[in-house]
């Protein structure tokens, strides 16, 4: 899996504390940069065959057709790019005009995950975000219209403007046309973001668990009934339009991210690259790569699959802890989750997958932290 941050956005969105900039004034630059960058770590993966690219960011649909053809490119000159590769671009509705959709038909991009956020033009303005509501209809029909089957749309849940009716609206919209992947996200304050400023200036109304617990309980019982796999907690789709990518990353594959704050994985170590655009482009033009470094322990190991397996459907394989960590974790996850069977909120499926029950899923964080193995648990 290859991973490209493209760190650009027309305006910042009041929730968000991804690294960008709103200024394209070094865009060839960091172009060329993303580029070698492929060139100088061609040897962080062990294996060689791609199958799934994602444009990331940022937005990614900043970026001109024939700019992601050459990203496209340079990968197939150091990888070997599987023939039913899976390329993911995210859009936001106001990339999407006519034009823009046509000349992406020449690409090798073959998903779009189109962040909607929400079809409410009142809701839009309090995050801040660039396009209007009627971009995000007419974005979603222009890609249908040009023959994009594999489209993903994003909403949010959780926030103080959004009411249980608007919420069953912004889901039936998709609904409506035809969408077959449906990503969907509790918005959450982070420290340094414009929203965690203004609730603590009292310019906006805080935002309560409760109410995303009872958002999300509408969502899968909404998406579940028309169709829809909830294939992982923030994930649904229909049959034969999982995100590769996404549920390789899930289920612990390799992947090198590339571009400033990318992270990559090879299983031995985690790193990620300098969330700085100027000081990224200038240490690849060097060939000295800015990134951090860490070597992961056991229970690094041990912890990152609990977490990330658990969200999924597939839940944790004991027999796969037994394989890779041994005995002694095995019974350690057994132990552990028969509290949460008790409870209701696991299930063991063919004495060997837990998978969280419709109970555990509004807790799935904190279960899988209770799996987690600590130093003297070994």
């Amino acid at each position: 899996m290859i991973y490209f941050h493209i760190p650009f956005c027309k305006q910042a969105c009041h929730y968000c504390d991804f690294h960008f900039s709103t200024s394209l004034r070094n865009k060839e630059e960091m172009l060329h940069a993303l580029s070698l960058e492929i060139e100088q770590r061609e040897n962080y993966l062990l294996d060689r065959e791609v199958h799934s690219i994602y444009f990331g960011g940022g937005t990614p649909s900043l970026l001109q057709a024939s700019e992601i053809d050459r990203l496209i490119e340079k990968v197939s000159r150091y990888f070997t790019i599987a023939p039913d590769v899976e390329i993911t671009l995210e859009a936001n509705p106001d990339d999407l005009n006519r034009e823009k959709v046509l000349s992406l038909r020449t690409t090798a991009i073959n998903r779009f995950s189109i962040g909607v956020q929400s079809f409410f033009e009142e809701d839009l303005r309090w995050m801040n975000r660039a396009h209007h509501a009627s971009e995000a209809e007419s974005a979603i029909k222009r890609v249908q219209d040009a023959g994009f089957e594999n489209i993903t749309a994003d909403l949010i849940y959780g926030y103080p403007l959004l009411t249980d009716e608007k919420w069953t609206s912004n889901m039936q919209q998709l609904l409506d046309f035809g969408v077959p992947h449906i990503s969907s996200y509790a918005m959450t304050v982070e420290d340094k973001t414009a929203l965690a400023h203004f609730i603590r200036q009292g310019k906006s109304a805080p935002v309560e668990e409760s109410q995303s617990a009872e958002q999300m309980q509408m969502l899968i019982e909404t998406l579940t009934r028309h169709g829809f796999e909830h294939y992982e907690i923030s994930n649904f789709a229909k049959d034969g339009y999982y995100a590769k990518h996404n549920t390789n990353y899930w289920r612990g594959k390799h992947y090198l991210g590339i571009g400033p704050s990318a992270h990559s994985f090879n299983g031995i170590s985690r790193g990620w690259n300098i969330a700085n655009n100027a000081r990224y482009i200038e240490s690849i033009v060097q060939g000295n790569t800015l990134h951090e470094t860490e070597y992961l322990t056991l229970e690094d190991r041990v912890n990152e699959y609990a977490m990330t397996s658990l969200r999924t459907m597939w839940g944790i394989d004991l027999v796969k802890i037994k394989d890779d960590f041994g005995t002694e974790i095995q019974q350690h996850f057994q132990q552990t989750a028969q509290h949460f069977m008790d409870k209701n909120e696991l299930e063991l499926l063919e004495d060997r997958f837990l998978r969280l029950t419709p109970a555990g899923k509004l807790l799935a964080d904190y279960i899988a932290s209770e799996f987690f193995l600590l130093v003297e648990d070994k």
